[in-house]
């Protein structure tokens, strides 16, 4: 499966992975799987799954964490919207739905059965914005460890990789146990945020 991806053309690959219902049997509401990628990306956002107002509007981020995201990236919702800048690939592109203590997580099947392919055809990324558990675990070398324990060790992946915290509202209490997230790792990601978008 993952040659025969390989040799797509990019267009066709994201219009199959749009397409994916592999795990449609599991998902309340159905699939709908939301990315939004271009080769020419230069940063790469990796959150957990789309939430429900999400999944409603078919624009990733489109909540109040996005709001918060972009204002920790220092760019407005235009920038954050141009595939041709800014690649977003959740862990899983569905909704997986709503458990007890808030979403559920990403459905297992997904990363496995695209994530290789469409990562390869990302050549120009200069940052990986690794959010939450579920992206440090796929895309850190140690990223079992807790989030607050990657974040905190954020500098041995830094220019190329940062793991964050989830930008959630729920994370409040998180972001103030740990005021050093905002103010030594802000505004180095606004810095490198900006130098790779004003990079030709």
């Amino acid at each position: 499966m993952t040659d025969i991806l390989a040799q797509l053309p990019f267009d066709e690959l994201v219009s199959q992975v749009r397409a994916c219902t592999i795990c449609a049997e599991s998902l309340p509401y159905g699939p709908r799987p939301i990315v939004q990628l271009s080769p020419s990306s230069r940063i790469l956002v990796v959150g957990q799954a789309p939430g429900r107002r999400v999944h409603e509007t078919g624009l990733p981020f489109n909540d109040p964490s996005g709001d918060r995201l972009r204002q920790w990236m220092g760019i407005t919702r235009e920038t954050f919207y141009d595939e041709r800048k800014l690649a977003i690939l959740p862990m899983g592109f569905c909704y997986p739905g709503t458990g007890k203590s808030g979403d559920l997580p990403p459905r297992p099947e997904c990363a496995p059965a695209w994530r290789n392919a469409l990562l390869e055809r990302l050549s120009n990324i200069g940052l990986t914005l690794a959010i939450g558990q579920y992206a440090h675990a796929w895309h850190l070398p140690d990223g079992e460890k807790s989030v607050t324990e990657n974040v905190r060790n954020w500098r041995q992946y830094w220019p190329n990789l940062l793991p964050m915290p989830h930008p959630s509202p729920r994370n409040n209490l998180w972001l103030r146990r740990n005021p050093w997230f905002e103010t030594e790792v802000i505004p180095e990601l606004r810095d490198r945020v900006a130098f790779l978008l004003e990079s030709p």
